[in-house]
């Protein structure tokens, strides 16, 4: 997926939660185009809410390759006309204007830590901190950051009697899976996609 798509799609996400239901009419005419795997689709339709669906299928966009943005557009053609047009006029619009879209997704919102540690990997330590101030979210970072609901269970079901150490095992796991895409930045982002302002954890990185 270009990158204009993939961070056109990133800062929709939130409007996309609340007027796309992610039924099995789009995620079976995406099999169909072979852009999601017969795995990625029952992953998807496994999920509890449409809003974890929504997201889940929006974190696994972005890795499907060129057609992915396309495909997914044309899937909406028959039930959600009206955000097919947003898309396209939003991906249109980002064209003429030399990609305002894309510079404003890559926009870190207002925080106190230094450029060179946003390209760090973050240790143990500092994600330790960062899982005693995530809350309930913590679900939708994860997705947002890679990692499936088996795996998320799967940290669930390690340790299931704290939910600290729960955040921390998914945290841990994302970093080892990812290695040095797991930058600082990375994560951020994931706390923005997910309604976190980052400026609150400024003591976690710095």
């Amino acid at each position: 997926m270009e990158r204009k798509h993939r961070d056109l799609l990133r800062a929709q996400r939130l409007h996309l939660c609340e007027q796309l239901v992610v039924d099995e009419t789009i995620v079976q005419y995406l099999y169909q185009e072979d852009i999601l795997t017969e795995g990625q689709v029952e992953e998807i339709e496994s999920q509890k809410s449409n809003k974890n669906k929504t997201l889940l299928l929006l974190s696994i966009l972005p890795n499907r390759g060129p057609n992915a943005f396309t495909v997914f557009v044309q899937s909406l053609e028959q039930d959600f006309p009206w955000i097919k047009e947003k898309l396209l006029l939003l991906a249109d619009e980002d064209d003429e204007d030399g990609g305002s879209c894309t510079e404003l997704s890559n926009t870190t919102a207002p925080c106190a830590i230094p450029k060179h540690i946003l390209q760090m990997v973050p240790s143990d330590q500092q994600l330790n901190r960062l899982a005693a101030r995530l809350g309930l979210e913590w679900e939708m970072v994860l997705l947002d950051l890679g990692l499936t609901s088996v795996e998320i269970t799967r940290c669930r079901a390690d340790h299931p009697h704290s939910s600290h150490n729960q955040v921390l095992a998914a945290l841990v796991m994302w970093k080892q899976t990812q290695g040095r895409r797991a930058t600082v930045q990375r994560l951020l982002q994931s706390l923005q996609n997910s309604e976190i302002h980052p400026s609150s954890l400024n003591q976690v990185f710095v």
